[in-house]
């Protein structure tokens, strides 16, 4: 009952973890934050390959997956601590999501709850061509702190699944050692046909 109950929760965990990391992938989309946008993918495959090991008894699969949630746990804190500016990290900077590759930020920066966008005009020098300069004001709540939320339920998520995880891989560990197989591993549960040795052989005569 303890081995179905957890196997029947971990695939809870999985489905919670898709439905929160889809979210946040088209978020990220929207944003163009392409570095959160390849951890996305690369957690969403392998959460799917989780569930899969989950469902076909496959510990290879279940104990990658629970790896992976080690390192999925670490980037989740990283941005924590990017978007709280923790140490030296700065969330003004576009490098670190972005590849550098444009100047879009999180979409919640402009988009959060009671946020106000004014257009700034003119723009600035240094500010690209295609770009529109502006400012934000009246966010109930600041989009770092959204951003953090975010990381924050990701990284409860995946300390429950690696948790469950463990004990998926130990249960089936357990169940294949304990598994008996024609009698088992006893050499006394089965025994094949034996020869005779009190046959008797009996003259045959053939009528002309």
């Amino acid at each position: 009952m303890g081995y179905c109950s957890g196997r029947c929760t971990l695939v809870a965990v999985c489905g919670a973890q898709l439905v929160s990391v889809l979210e946040r992938q088209i978020f990220d989309f929207l944003g163009y934050q392409w570095a959160p946008i390849l951890a996305n993918f690369i957690h969403i495959i392998v959460v799917i390959l989780g569930l899969f090991g989950t469902i076909q008894y496959r510990p290879r699969y279940i104990t990658g997956y629970a790896v992976w949630l080690i390192l999925w746990i670490s980037w989740n804190v990283f941005v924590i601590c990017f978007y709280l500016e923790a140490g030296d990290l700065s969330k003004e900077t576009d490098l670190i999501l972005t590849f550098n590759i444009s100047m879009h930020r999180s979409w919640w920066m402009e988009n959060g709850p009671g946020c106000t966008v004014t257009s700034v005009t003119p723009a600035p020098d240094w500010a690209p061509e295609d770009h529109r300069y502006i400012t934000v004001s009246g966010c109930f709540l600041e989009y770092q702190y959204i951003e953090v939320a975010h990381s924050s339920l990701q990284i409860f998520l995946a300390l429950a699944g690696f948790i469950y995880a463990c004990y998926v891989v130990k249960c089936i560990t357990e169940e294949e050692d304990s598994f008996d197989f024609i009698g088992g591993f006893d050499s006394y549960g089965y025994q094949g046909p034996q020869k005779t040795s009190h046959l008797q052989l009996q003259p045959m005569y053939m009528s002309k």
